[in-house]
């Protein structure tokens, strides 16, 4: 389809922000950054961008179950300029998730998970902590209260490198896997939500035309979603 061709029955990515040179979108849960191998997998942000702004280029990405915060640029130079930017973490970025288990920490106070992440290349595309062959990885993270089910907490995340499923693997690793992820977290936490319950909430950068700092947020729509009851301990026994 030429990017001039809208496709009306596609609704148009939630824009936050748009100028000459970037698009902060809103990605949905389920759906790709950008195209998959095999025709059913072609559908994605930035195909959906791609007809609204034509022209539109990816800078980073979401994994599929994540929802929030895209930025895109609208141009070569910008693409390049936040393409760097991130690379240099001059990017701050900021998640909200929900765990399973009630973490040992006060509420508002930032702890570090520094474990190593490496590919498990038998297992791919799964992630493990590795000390021998993992790439240093940093996430800060806090409690930010109980969550919607008993037994749960809403935890704040800035990833400090950026590293495949960091997030998802740091948070399994120190026992509190991610409600509804299909990767990382045991048969019991997954079937609590219908979806991941990662959210990326907020990004902040210097503009990289005129150099204003640009903050954007986004809250997570968790509290809209049906959560199942943690089992109890007899039933997890016989499951």
């Amino acid at each position: 389809m030429a990017a001039e061709e809208i496709d009306a029955t596609i609704a148009p990515p939630q824009c936050l922000h748009a100028d000459d040179d970037l698009l902060v979108l809103a990605k949905p849960a389920g759906l790709l950054c950008v195209p998959g191998r095999g025709e059913g997998k072609q559908d994605c942000l930035s195909a959906r961008a791609a007809q609204y702004w034509p022209g539109a280029l990816v800078v980073h990405r979401l994994d599929q179950a994540t929802s929030g915060l895209v930025l895109m640029a609208r141009n070569l130079p910008t693409q390049r300029r936040l393409s760097q930017a991130f690379a240099d973490r001059q990017v701050a970025k900021r998640y909200q998730a929900v765990v399973r288990g009630l973490p040992d920490q006060a509420d508002g106070a930032w702890s570090d998970i520094d474990l190593p992440i490496a590919a498990d290349w038998e297992r791919r595309p799964l992630r493990v902590i590795d000390p021998a062959r993992g790439k240093p990885s940093l996430t800060r993270w806090r409690a930010c209260g109980q969550g919607a089910a008993a037994g749960t907490t809403r935890v704040e995340l800035e990833p400090v490198t950026g590293r495949t499923h960091q997030l998802r693997v740091h948070l399994a690793a120190i026992g509190h896997p991610i409600l509804g992820d299909a990767l990382y977290a045991d048969a019991h936490t997954l079937a609590l939500a219908p979806r991941l319950l990662l959210h990326a909430s907020a990004l902040a950068f210097d503009h990289p035309t005129h150099g204003r700092p640009c903050r954007f947020e986004l809250p997570a729509d968790f509290d809209q979603i049906d959560l199942q009851p943690l089992p109890s301990k007899r039933e997890q026994l016989f499951s």
